[in-house]
């Protein structure tokens, strides 16, 4: 698995995003993808949970999942992927002209972004929402005792907005400092020069066990926003939408039907339930409209896992997790009260 970084001006944004419907769509994003024999696809700077780095240097979390699930439905083999390591401010123009094949790393997915920057959004694979991080000794118990606060945020990002409008709505005067990377808005908040940090609950949570001292600090009970957070493609290649979407889709049903990456074989050897067999490409013709081949969907679960799996690997209380609990949310199956559904693969 490759990695790369991209550092891409704000200034060409505009630019970037007006073109790249003619440059990008001149030939099909699969078609490039398998001449070029790998994909790119592209993540943040290290955010635990979603995507992070090894000792090894291999990139690993639950938006790495995403990316390695459409590789190796497209090649049998998940590692034939560059992973793109890029700065919140540039993340949409580097998948709108062309340096990216997908992007997946805790992207909102709004109507603005939806509609005016040329990208398509796929399923959420997490439903998040916006809080506030503070010292526990600062006495602080709810957002709304923010009044004339200074908060540390991510510039680039939803959270901004959401913190601009949750300030103005309760009439809180806050005021934004803002920082390109998350790392620096950290730091800067651990010395003093912020009263809190706002962003994702999910990766506040993350961000304080890599605190010195995470026991000192806690994510105020509001939740300011939605943040379904999803991958995005360019828009216009249907084709590639549709081969992203069902790999997702691919990951959610896993679970629903019960197979995991340790029983697939035996489920796609021995399984008698027709949703099964049509998923693992033992019956039907799933794979024809994709332009895949049979087992399209059974490299994704043996390889990558269910999103089950995943979600327990990176999310959850396994030995990589950040140890947010999935019961009761709305990260849950459809099937258990949440909000993970995948239409049906027939």
């Amino acid at each position: 698995m490759k990695i790369r970084k991209l550092h891409l001006s704000a200034a060409v944004i505009s630019v970037a995003v007006l073109a790249s419907a003619t440059s990008a769509s001149a030939q099909s994003t699969l078609d490039i993808v398998k001449e070029r024999g790998h994909l790119r696809c592209q993540v943040g700077t290290p955010s635990a949970g979603f995507y992070n780095l090894n000792a090894k240097g291999e990139w690993y979390g639950l938006d790495v999942a995403t990316c390695q699930a459409v590789a190796a439905a497209i090649f049998g083999d998940k590692n034939k992927l560059e992973i793109q390591s890029v700065s919140s401010q540039a993340r949409f123009t580097a998948l709108a002209n062309g340096e990216s094949d997908l992007l997946s790393r805790t992207a909102t997915w709004t109507m603005s972004r939806d509609t005016e920057l040329g990208l398509d959004f796929l399923p959420p694979n997490f439903y998040d929402g916006q809080g506030f991080t503070v010292r526990k000794d600062s006495g602080l118990t709810s957002a709304l005792q923010l009044k004339g606060a200074k908060i540390c945020v991510t510039t680039g990002t939803t959270n901004e907005l959401n913190m601009t409008d949750y300030s103005r709505v309760n009439n809180l005067n806050i005021s934004n400092v803002t920082f390109e990377d998350w790392n620096v808005r950290d730091d800067t908040y651990l010395k003093g020069g912020c009263d809190a940090v706002t962003g994702d609950k999910s990766s506040m949570a993350g961000n304080i066990a890599s605190f010195p001292n995470p026991g000192e600090h806690m994510i105020l009970p509001e939740t300011i926003s939605k943040e379904p957070l999803a991958a995005a493609v360019r828009h216009g290649d249907n084709k590639w939408t549709d081969l992203v979407r069902w790999s997702i889709f691919a990951m959610v049903n896993a679970e629903e039907l019960g197979i995991t990456s340790a029983n697939v074989d035996e489920m796609k050897a021995n399984s008698k339930n027709v949703s099964v067999r049509r998923l693992l490409g033992v019956e039907g013709n799933l794979h024809n409209g994709l332009g895949l081949t049979k087992d399209w969907a059974y490299n994704i679960i043996k390889q990558v896992g269910n999103y089950g799996e995943n979600y327990e690997a990176y999310m959850g209380d396994g030995e990589l997790g950040i140890g947010i609990p999935r019961k009761g949310t709305t990260n849950e199956l459809w099937t258990n009260g949440g909000l993970m559904y995948s239409p049906p693969m027939r």
